[in-house]
């Protein structure tokens, strides 16, 4: 494939400099969008003293989404070096980078993947001190989450995963305690796992993960280095671009009811706790792909991987192939728009016009049905103390979708237990079964073990 060069061709200019209609004194909306859109690369610099780089337009696009779906590179460039933001969304549902990878640019994807992951970092570093100062005010505890995927098919029970996760608690220090390591040809790998994480050391060293077993160590590390970051803008350019969003406005709770004639509120004991029941309605995943930057060798290879993962034979892929995704290079350039700025200007909102590689997408929507809750208002921590604690250990596993559940509006206590059904088959159960405060744990509990070694590789994901 030949490389992209910037697309220099622009719809029509039509419009003073100054940003009024010809024949009008009224003024444009979203001038900075316009010059975007028209390529007045010159005129970007002065109207960002008066313009907040991130405004949205009336389709949801900022300033750098226009950028990158016109293949104004210079542009793009331009506002992500005065730091634009990456992790934004349209009204679709899509990020500047996404958009930068159907276009198909290698050096636009490359721009926007190292800002946004230096904008992530930037973020953490921010809300580091508040994140500390919140965890030094929460006194100390012990907590155990039980999760647990059930079934009734027998095959499945070997593949789905259930853990026990310990959660020690001192100052602005967290161990993390789990038994999953690893999964891989469909079953899971076992093992003896700690997460640390110190609040009061630098940022460079405040997380490791220990291997219980191997007596081995690993700082996570929070910059990629260049090859891991190729490789990364390699699986992007070759996969599905994928929105997932969970919708949380249209979650509502009922109380769920027990007995057949005589029907009464539901209440049980979880743990050691008395909890109220709760039907959970609302809960929708919403995921939309995209595939029109994919070949049709693309799309074969990749509809061949997920039969293979189906049908439980992961173990006959090529693991070279796996391991290192083909070199991608840049894709041709997709036409210069057919509309002109006032065309999309004043487009329908309901009917937003893509200006961009023609989309090629699906969508898909789950509906989670049956889901239950439990609160307990005996349970002595209180949802905010945990989204504290969740903000610190998010980044691991089933955490994240914890987290952003916790943050819907709940009935009054604490949630003790959920139960998701994932499918038909399949039901996903949280339950934080134990919980106490303690002052007295032992500072090694926190600390690398002396005798143990580091490695930088144990844990090659993180």
């Amino acid at each position: 494939m030949m490389a992209a060069s910037q697309n220099n061709s622009t719809p029509p200019s039509v419009g003073s400099s100054d940003g009024t209609e010809p024949g009008s004194s009224s003024k444009v909306e979203f001038p900075l969008h316009e010059c975007v859109y028209k390529g007045k690369i010159k005129k970007i610099p002065h109207l960002l003293r008066h313009h907040d780089i991130d405004e949205k337009d009336m389709h949801g696009n900022t300033p750098l989404h226009l950028a990158v779906m016109l293949g104004q590179k210079e542009i793009a460039m331009l506002l992500l070096a005065r730091n634009a933001t990456v992790k934004i969304r349209n009204t679709h549902g899509w990020s500047p980078l996404a958009e930068a990878i159907s276009y198909g640019d290698r050096q636009t994807v490359s721009s926007l993947l190292r800002k946004l992951k230096s904008q992530s970092r930037e973020q953490m570093d921010r809300r580091r001190p508040a994140l500390v100062a919140a965890l030094h005010q929460i006194p100390d505890f012990y907590m155990e989450i039980k999760w647990d995927f059930q079934t009734w098919v027998p095959l499945l029970h070997r593949i789905l995963p259930s853990d026990t996760c310990k959660i020690y608690k001192r100052g602005a220090s967290i161990r993390l305690d789990t038994t999953l390591v690893d999964f891989a040809d469909f079953k899971w790998e076992r093992g003896d796992i700690s997460f640390l994480f110190n609040g009061d050391a630098p940022p460079s060293q405040s997380l490791c993960v220990l291997d219980n077993k191997l007596r081995v160590y690993q700082t996570v590390r929070y910059e990629e280095t260049e090859l891991e970051i190729e490789e990364e803008i390699d699986i992007l350019m070759s996969s599905d671009i994928v929105s997932a969003q969970m919708s949380t406005k249209s979650i509502t709770f009922t109380r769920s009811q027990q007995g057949w004639f005589f029907r009464s509120d539901r209440k049980e004991m979880v743990g050691k706790y008395d909890a109220d029941f709760y039907d959970v309605h609302g809960v929708v995943l919403e995921t939309r792909k995209r595939r029109e930057h994919l070949s049709a060798e693309d799309l074969q290879k990749n509809k061949a991987l997920m039969d293979t993962i189906t049908r439980g034979s992961a173990h006959q892929l090529d693991t070279e192939e796996i391991r290192e995704p083909p070199h991608r290079t840049s894709l041709e350039p997709p036409a210069a728009p057919a509309i002109s700025w006032e065309e999309y200007l004043t487009a329908d909102p309901a009917n937003a016009p893509h200006v961009g590689r023609a989309i090629i997408s699906k969508v898909s929507c789950k509906r989670f049905k049956n889901a239950t809750l439990a609160m307990s208002q005996q349970f002595p921590l209180t949802v905010s103390m945990l989204l504290d604690v969740l903000d610190v250990v998010a980044p691991f596993k089933h955490f994240s979708k914890l987290k952003q559940f916790v943050q819907c509006k709940l009935p009054p206590g604490f949630p003790v237990k959920l139960d998701i059904p994932l499918i038909p088959a399949i039901t996903a159960q949280i339950t934080f079964q134990d919980f106490y405060f303690e002052d007295s744990h032992p500072s090694h509990l926190f600390t690398v073990p002396a005798e143990y070694t580091e490695d930088p590789a144990r844990f090659p994901d993180l």
